[in-house]
């Protein structure tokens, strides 16, 4: 949890006591079309007060389950959300995580949109490509607005002879040729940050530490029998080569999070592709440590192409309330990051840092112009 200044508190917390109110009045699961925001302040960045005005999309969650306490928070927040379907042992079995999210598009149609996905598992069964492609198929007809491919290509997929299955396999290529041709957005998550093959004592966040102690499975350092960092994208690179009209999106900034300048190369190289912050906000504030006009600049040079996310994952075992109270302090504290110029602290930092004071046209399209471009059939009702 990120520690924050109180010049934020106070007003943050009247607003919050007035929408709270708001929200324990909503009544009906079924989402109807929002008033227009109030006008936001005419100063150059938006402020506190402004949180509760100014539209926002979290194009990176994963929801699964109807979650009314959650949702009830989001719109008092001004919150919509993408849930994306993910190929991971720890999430409910596919066919339940898009059950879920097509029930979540029917009662939330202003609210929520959803990314499907494959299973990988079978990929060297006879078949396999004509029935994933069925597959992707039934779930855009029912409403989702790209297809996620995770890391387990590359980090836990194995072929026959125990050859790691990288994105690249020529396999893939006639699934991603179809996604290309029906222009399906493809969210791309390969490889780790870098701190995965680095020794925890080497590690510059406390978050990553934390994960990869709990997730040790998916900690790269001294597996050599696993492709390196470096080869993994390098993989991501070459399908992205063979596709040049697949729309992409490189989530948790593409896996370049380390430097802002290694995401500007990637976004450089492909012009047509996209990135988002999802649980990689931490990695900018780390550099806005030492760098903070750095990382301020890049923001804005590539303004047009990045988006906003939090990677939050709903649970069985955590309560509705505790996912709405988590959703809404992320929410709060990223945008005291985006839109302040304060001195901050945070849990995964030994350093304080400065808030990036974002103009206002900058953060709008972080927030909520990239991801309704993206994803034009999303978030009506």
């Amino acid at each position: 949890m990120k520690l924050r200044l109180l010049s934020w508190a106070v007003p943050l917390a009247l607003a919050a006591l007035a929408a709270g109110a708001a929200a324990q009045m909503a009544t009906s699961d079924t989402a109807s079309a929002r008033p227009e925001a109030a006008s936001p302040s005419s100063t150059a960045h938006y402020g506190p007060d402004d949180f509760y005005r100014v539209e926002k999309i979290d194009a990176h969650m994963h929801l699964h389950d109807m979650l009314p306490l959650f949702f009830a928070r989001a719109r008092a927040d001004k919150v919509r959300v993408l849930t994306i379907n993910v190929d991971y042992p720890d999430f409910p079995p596919l066919a339940r995580q898009q059950q879920v999210a097509i029930a979540l598009r029917r009662a939330h149609p202003a609210d929520v949109a959803f990314a499907a996905t494959f299973a990988t598992a079978a990929i060297e069964q006879p078949g396999w490509t004509d029935a994933t492609i069925a597959g992707l198929d039934r779930a855009l007809a029912a409403g989702a607005v790209g297809v996620k491919v995770w890391k387990n290509i590359g980090m836990d997929l194995r072929d026959r002879q125990g050859r790691a299955i990288m994105i690249d396999d020529a396999r893939f290529d006639p699934v991603f040729a179809h996604l290309a041709a029906r222009g399906v957005v493809l969210l791309g998550h390969q490889a780790e940050p870098r701190n995965c093959w680095l020794p925890f004592e080497q590690m510059t966040v406390a978050g990553d530490r934390q994960y990869f102690r709990e997730h040790p499975q998916y900690h790269m350092y001294g597996k050599t029998q696993w492709p390196s960092h470096e080869a993994q994208l390098a993989a991501r690179d070459r399908m992205l080569d063979r596709h040049p009209r697949l729309r992409f999106v490189g989530v948790h900034l593409a896996s370049l999070e380390w430097d802002v300048d290694e995401v500007a190369r990637f976004l450089d190289r492909y012009p047509g592709a996209s990135v988002d912050v999802a649980a990689r906000i931490v990695h900018l504030e780390q550099q806005a440590i030492s760098q903070p006009d750095k990382v301020r600049r890049f923001l804005i040079r590539y303004q047009d192409r990045i988006m906003y996310g939090t990677d939050l994952a709903s649970s069985d075992e955590q309560p509705d309330a505790e996912l709405a109270a988590e959703a809404h302090q992320a929410w709060i504290s990223d945008w005291q990051f985006f839109n302040s110029d304060d001195v901050m602290r945070s849990a995964d930092l030994d350093h304080p840092f400065r808030g990036l004071a974002l103009p206002k046209e900058v953060v709008d399209k972080l927030y909520w112009k990239n991801a309704r471009r993206m994803y034009p059939s999303a978030w009506h009702g």
